[in-house]
């Protein structure tokens, strides 16, 4: 079953992927990475998501979590966190692959509801939005037949939805459904925490209103504090800065933006301001870094493929790389 997803990834990839390795794919939620070396490192917030390492390795930190995958493992993210991530086994013979699922959360209510009887297990621990662990072949059977729904067009309509909840159930199930079952629970901190970081992420560009955002949440000013921080790792104002400097380091290096068109265009007053906290993140001021950035896609694509790159956003990038996309 491992060979079989393995191929079925890497013939999607050759087919689909941008230049920066990803392939979205026509099912909603699912996107194949793919990378034939090791990257830098890269920085993202993820939404909930599973990812499955069919080939490669690659590192994921979180906070004090640290974790690297090899084939066969899946990564769960279960909260909308902060990661770094870096690709660390790939090459031209053997690259790096892995299947990324973002979870659906309407899905995970209707099945954790159906299910409240019958799943039992230790609850997992509010700090960690992480986990890594072997693939099951019941999460793996369901995967590799959602992709071969791709060669039958006319059955997708028909089985798409069934076979991701289905992909949902195992992984409920499973040895991640402790980290997953808290997502399908609404009145869960993570659910409720949820809501105040979508209104976050369409409106990180204005000035933020904490206040606003514990009403979202159904909680107390303080009580929001306490929990916010233990579901993301940061802040409500450092999960907005977060989000502002990895917009701002995708407009310089994929569109071409000025440093400070770039603190602009995602908020920032004080340009000054924008470069130190840039520099804090990444570990360089902003010119800098993005510099770095094409000189490293000149070396990797010497024929002129980072042209594509700066034309193509690259949110993988936001998954895999800046992201640390999971995978």
């Amino acid at each position: 079953m491992h060979l079989d997803l393995c191929d079925a990834l890497h013939r999607l990839a050759e087919a689909h992927a941008d230049p920066a390795g990803i392939a979205r794919l026509p099912i909603p939620g699912l996107t194949a990475v793919r990378a034939t070396a090791a990257s830098e490192i890269q920085y993202e917030i993820f939404h909930p998501l599973v990812a499955l390492v069919v080939q490669g390795s690659k590192r994921v930190t979180l906070g004090d979590q640290d974790i690297v995958m090899h084939a066969g493992d899946s990564l769960v993210i279960g909260a909308d966190v902060p990661t770094r991530s870096r690709i660390t086994g790939a090459s031209v013979a053997q690259p790096y692959l892995a299947l990324v699922i973002d979870l659906d959360l309407a899905t995970l209510t209707e099945l954790t509801m159906e299910m409240r009887t019958t799943v039992s297990g230790p609850a997992a621990p509010l700090h960690r939005s992480l986990w890594s662990e072997p693939t099951e072949a019941e999460v793996s059977d369901a995967a590799l037949r959602l992709l071969r729904l791709l060669d039958r067009p006319d059955s997708q309509p028909v089985l798409q939805g069934q076979l991701l909840r289905e992909l949902h159930y195992w992984l409920l199930v499973g040895r991640h459904g402790a980290a997953i079952q808290r997502l399908g629970r609404p009145d869960a901190h993570v659910s409720r925490i949820a809501r105040a970081v979508a209104v976050l992420r369409a409106e990180y560009t204005q000035p933020l209103r904490v206040g606003r955002l514990a009403a979202v949440s159904g909680m107390s000013l303080s009580s929001f504090h306490g929990h916010f921080r233990a579901v993301t790792s940061l802040s409500p104002l450092q999960f907005q800065k977060h989000l502002r400097l990895v917009e701002a380091r995708r407009l310089m290096r994929t569109e071409n933006l000025s440093a400070s068109r770039a603190a602009y265009e995602v908020g920032y007053e004080s340009v000054p301001q924008f470069t130190r906290e840039y520099g804090r993140l990444f570990g360089l001021p902003p010119a800098k870094d993005a510099r770095a950035s094409r000189a490293q896609d000149r070396a990797q694509f010497p024929e002129g493929d980072e042209l594509r790159l700066e034309t193509e956003p690259h949110e993988f990038a936001a998954r895999d790389e800046p992201a640390a996309h999971p995978a």
